[in-house]
C-alpha cells in the first residue's frame, strides 16, 4: 500500500495512539498491584507468622495487624485510582501518581518483612509512574 493509498490521519486516530496504550498499562498495573497489597494486607492480617522477621512482631514502624490494615487501605486506593485512569477522569492520573509515589515508600518499609516481594512492587511501581507520566501531553487526549 503507498503513501497515497493510506487513509488521512483523522483525530481519533492519533487519539487512538501507541501512549494510549501505555496509560491503559499503567491503569491495569495500578490495579494488579493494588491487588497484591490487598492481599498481602489480609495475609498480615490474618496470619503474623506469614512474613518472615527478624526482629519480632515489629515491623519498623508497629505491628502486622496495623500494618495490614495500612497495606489494604492503600491496595483499595490503588484500585480506585486505576480505575479513574482508566475511565479517562482528569484526577486520575495525578491521584495515581501521587499514590504510587507513597506505594514506593510503604513497599520501602516493608522490605526486611518480605524483601525479594517489595522490591518486585516496587519496580512495577516506577514502571507505572514512567507509564502515567512519559509524554504527559500526548496521554491527555489519549484516553
Amino acid at each position: 500500500m503507498s503513501q497515497t493509498d493510506m487513509p488521512p490521519r483523522t483525530s481519533q486516530a492519533v487519539s487512538g495512539g501507541a501512549w494510549t496504550g501505555w496509560l491503559q498499562f499503567g491503569a491495569i498495573m495500578l490495579a494488579v498491584v493494588g491487588v497484591v497489597n490487598v492481599v498481602q494486607g489480609l495475609a498480615a492480617l490474618l496470619q503474623d507468622d506469614y512474613f518472615l522477621v527478624r526482629n519480632g512482631d515489629q515491623l519498623l514502624i508497629t505491628d502486622f495487624t496495623v500494618w495490614g490494615w495500612i497495606l489494604l487501605i492503600w491496595g483499595l486506593a490503588q484500585i480506585g485510582a486505576s480505575f479513574g485512569i482508566y475511565t479517562g477522569k482528569s484526577w486520575g492520573r495525578v491521584g495515581a501518581i501521587i499514590i504510587v509515589g507513597v506505594s514506593i515508600l510503604i513497599q520501602t518499609a516493608f522490605l526486611s518483612a518480605y524483601p525479594v516481594w517489595s522490591a518486585i512492587i516496587i519496580a512495577l511501581d516506577v514502571v507505572v509512574i514512567y507509564a502515567l507520566t512519559a509524554r504527559w501531553d500526548e496521554g491527555q487526549t489519549g484516553l
